[in-house]
């Protein structure tokens, strides 16, 4: 564990060396166990006596104040103005930077977040770096109206899912896990999600024998009666929103740095496929 712990805080540290600057104005913070490292190095890096910082939710913003820092609320950016970066982390990311998140119930804040910034860096450790989604991780968290979880349920195993659940408490008596939407989670089981580069290749992401393409995948989801968010970040990343003129930002990272177990840190951009 101190290993990983150790792979997180470095990781963040380059991330913040190569994406923070003391000029900027807003900056986005993701939740996760890595952003606490996000905060300190920002913290240590230069004045931030200008910034304010926009969390993706409580756990975040409690972060943002234990370290001195300023928070505010995407709603409360000047009409116009857009967050200059975003740190986030993922429970999972592939090999073309798209990224499963919403294993700690903030998928719709943190997409809000990564959508309003000019770019999305995303910050992990080794485990979550795989060439596909869910290799490793094993659901897609999906946000969900109470009243809709049994209708939301039944179209998701019309998909392929073979167990959507819902996510329960750490004390059963207390109920499913509440987002801060006030929304449920289910976690939905898929089997291992193809890239682009697949699909370009031959393969049939069509949802046959729920064998999805993960944008795909996400575009189906997201129809459903009942569903708010869906934890599939792909698409665009920000500096492509940008290139095709489009207005905000993109759900994908435009670069992902990730903690190695042997200390190193491995940077992966939109060109590194």
């Amino acid at each position: 564990m101190a290993d990983i712990e150790e792979s997180k805080r470095k990781a963040a540290r380059r991330a913040v060396k190569d994406h923070f600057d003391p000029s900027l104005r807003f900056i986005g913070i993701g939740s996760g166990t890595t952003i606490k490292y996000v905060v300190e190095a920002i913290k240590e890096a230069g004045d931030t006596s200008r910034i304010c910082f926009i969390p993706t939710g409580y756990q975040s913003r409690q972060e943002i104040q234990r370290v001195g820092l300023v928070p505010i609320a995407l709603d409360a950016l000047p009409t116009g103005s857009m967050i200059d970066v975003a740190f986030d982390g993922a429970d999972e990311v592939d090999d073309e930077l798209n990224c499963v998140k919403g294993g700690g119930a903030c998928l719709t804040q943190e997409k809000l977040v990564a959508t309003n910034a000019k770019k999305f860096i995303c910050v992990a450790d080794y485990r979550k770096l795989q060439p596909r989604l869910l290799s490793h991780w094993p659901t897609i968290p999906i946000e969900v109206m109470p009243l809709a979880v049994p209708t939301v349920q039944r179209a998701l195993r019309a998909l392929g899912s073979s167990n959507p659940a819902l996510r329960e408490g750490f004390v059963t008596k207390a109920g499913p896990i509440k987002t801060d939407q006030d929304f449920y989670i289910i976690d939905a089981p898929f089997p291992r999600l193809l890239t682009s580069a697949d699909v370009n290749n031959g393969q049939d992401g069509s949802g046959k024998g729920g064998q999805w393409e993960v944008s795909r995948l996400a575009q189906q989801i997201k129809q459903i009666y009942g569903v708010l968010e869906v934890g599939l970040f792909t698409g665009k990343n920000g500096y492509e929103v940008a290139a095709a003129g489009e207005v905000g930002g993109g759900q994908k990272p435009v670069a992902a740095y990730f903690g190695m177990e042997d200390g190193d840190v491995v940077v992966r951009d939109g060109k590194s496929r």
